[in-house]
C-alpha cells in the first residue's frame, strides 16, 4: 500500500522529513477494522510527532496520522459494530501506526458511523477534535448538558483551532454557557463569531481589561488549548473562585500553586488515553463519534474543515505541516484520496 512516513524526526524543509513509501498491507485481528483511507486531517498533533518522535523499534519508518475516514474492507474476528462496506470516521490511537496510508486498522471501540450528509473529506475534520472537545466540556469540567439560566461562563482560548471550533458549537449549542472565545487576527475571529461565540476577545492582549469590558469580570470555566504557559498567570487571574481550567496542550512548566487560593481545579484532556491505557470505557469514543455525527446530519453542529491541501502524499503534506507550524491555520485542514 502507499504509505507517506519518516525515518528520523526532521524539521519540515528537510527533504526526508515526510516521504512517499509503500508498506506491506495490514491485517485485522480482534476488534479491529480494516478501513479503507479516503480522507485525512492534520492535527498539531502530528507536528509534534513528527518533529520529535522516531520510528518505533525495529520500524525502518513511522507513519503518521490520526484522523481519517474511510470504507471498512475487513473486520477482526471480534467486531460487532460494523461490517464491511460501512462508511467510518475516528481519530486513531496514539501508539499504532497512523491514517497516513491507503489502509489503516482501527479499534471498532474508538470509531464511528460517519456523518452522511459529509463528504469523506469534512468528515476527516471532525474525529479528533469532536472527541477532545467532547471529553473536556462533559468529562473534565463535568458540564451537564442542558440550558440553564445563568450558566456560567466558558473562556476558550485559541477558539479558531481545530477543537476550539468544535468546543464553541458544542457549549453554545448543548449547554447554557455564555462563550468567550480568543482570537487574534480579524478573519480568526470572524471564525469564532461565525461558529457561535457570544464574545470573541484577543489573547495577544490581557483579558482581565477586556472581560471587564464585556461585563464578564471572571469566568467560571477556561479551556486552555495553546499557549497554556504563555497565557497562565492571566488565567489565573481571571478564573472565578472555585472555578476551573482545563489543559490540552504540552506547557514544559505549570506551577499549580497559584490556583489554591482560589480552590481552583486542573484537569488534563488527553483524548487517546483510552485508547492508551485499553479503559474499561473506551466504548465511550464510539458513542461520542456517532452523536456528533447525529448532530452534523441533523444541522447542530458543521464541519470545521477549512483549507484542502489536495490527495494525500508527502509534498501536500508537507504544507500543510508547514501551515499549521506557521501559526496562520483556523479550523482543520484536509487531504483526500491517493
Amino acid at each position: 500500500m502507499k504509505a507517506v512516513g519518516y525515518r528520523k524526526p526532521s524539521p519540515i524543509d528537510d527533504p526526508e522529513s515526510l516521504l512517499d513509501i509503500n508498506l506491506p498491507d495490514p491485517v485485522a485481528a480482534g476488534h479491529d477494522l480494516l478501513v479503507e483511507i479516503k480522507a485525512i486531517s492534520v492535527n498539531p498533533v502530528d507536528v509534534k510527532v513528527r518533529a520529535g518522535s522516531p520510528p518505533a523499534a525495529g520500524s525502518e519508518y513511522k507513519v503518521l496520522g490520526w484522523d481519517a475516514a474511510g470504507v471498512v474492507k475487513q473486520v477482526g474476528p471480534d467486531v460487532s459494530l460494523f461490517k464491511p462496506g460501512d462508511e467510518v470516521f475516528y481519530a486513531g490511537a496514539y501508539q499504532r501506526p497512523g491514517t497516513n496510508a491507503e489502509l489503516h486498522v482501527v479499534d471498532e471501540r474508538i470509531a464511528g458511523r460517519k456523518p452522511r450528509s459529509l463528504s469523506f473529506a469534512h468528515a476527516a475534520a471532525l474525529p479528533l477534535t469532536s472527541v477532545t472537545a467532547w471529553e473536556l466540556l462533559f468529562d473534565r469540567l463535568g458540564v451537564k448538558p442542558g440550558k440553564p439560566a445563568n450558566g456560567g461562563s466558558l473562556l476558550i482560548i485559541g477558539g479558531a483551532g481545530g477543537v476550539g471550533s468544535i468546543l464553541i458549537q458544542l457549549a453554545r449549542r448543548l449547554t447554557g454557557l455564555t462563550v468567550i472565545a480568543t482570537a487574534s487576527r480579524p478573519e480568526t475571529q470572524q471564525w469564532c463569531r461565525d461558529l457561535g461565540a457570544h464574545y470573541v476577545i484577543d489573547h495577544s492582549k490581557p483579558f482581565a481589561d477586556q472581560l471587564k469590558a464585556i461585563g464578564i469580570p471572571e469566568v467560571e470555566l477556561i479551556a486552555s488549548l495553546t499557549g497554556t504557559e504563555q497565557h497562565y498567570p492571566g488565567l489565573v487571574d481571571v478564573l472565578a473562585p472555585q472555578g476551573q481550567v482545563a489543559v490540552i496542550d504540552d506547557p514544559k512548566v505549570l506551577d499549580v500553586k497559584p490556583l489554591k487560593r482560589k480552590s481552583a481545579s486542573l484537569r488534563w484532556e488527553f483524548m487517546f488515553a483510552r485508547s492508551l491505557f485499553s479503559t474499561p470505557d473506551m466504548i465511550a469514543q464510539h458513542n461520542i463519534l456517532d452523536e456528533v455525527a447525529e448532530m452534523i446530519d441533523s444541522g447542530i453542529l458543521r464541519t470545521t474543515a477549512a483549507d484542502t491541501f489536495g490527495t494525500i502524499n508527502a509534498a501536500n503534506l508537507k504544507k500543510a505541516h508547514a501551515f499549521i507550524e506557521s501559526g496562520r491555520a483556523r479550523g482543520k485542514i484536509v487531504l483526500e484520496g491517493f
